[in-house]
């Protein structure tokens, strides 16, 4: 899977969120923020294609947690992009 290219990270005030650059109006109600971990796994794949497992590496990789953890927040995670239809497989 891979998350859609035509969506942009963005930075505004002390929030990150997602933009999608094709709406002509901007639905507020479908507008994604993201905490301080899903911006760094998003910033690390972008443009590349991912598993599960390659979310639980770098997760294991960068923060203190245990493999149970990475794996259920790792789950979570495709699972909420999905739901977003932030990801194509």
């Amino acid at each position: 899977m891979r998350l859609r290219e035509d969506l942009k990270l963005r930075h505004i005030g002390g929030d990150y969120i997602i933009v999608d650059p094709g709406q002509e109006m901007v639905d507020l109600s479908k507008v994604f923020t993201l905490n301080e971990t899903a911006v760094f796994l998003w910033k690390e794949l972008e443009g590349k294609e991912f598993t599960s497992d390659t979310i639980v590496e770098l997760l294991l990789e960068t923060f203190d947690c245990t493999y149970e953890v990475a794996m259920q927040d790792a789950t979570q995670l495709i699972k909420d992009l999905k739901k977003g239809g932030l990801i194509v497989e």
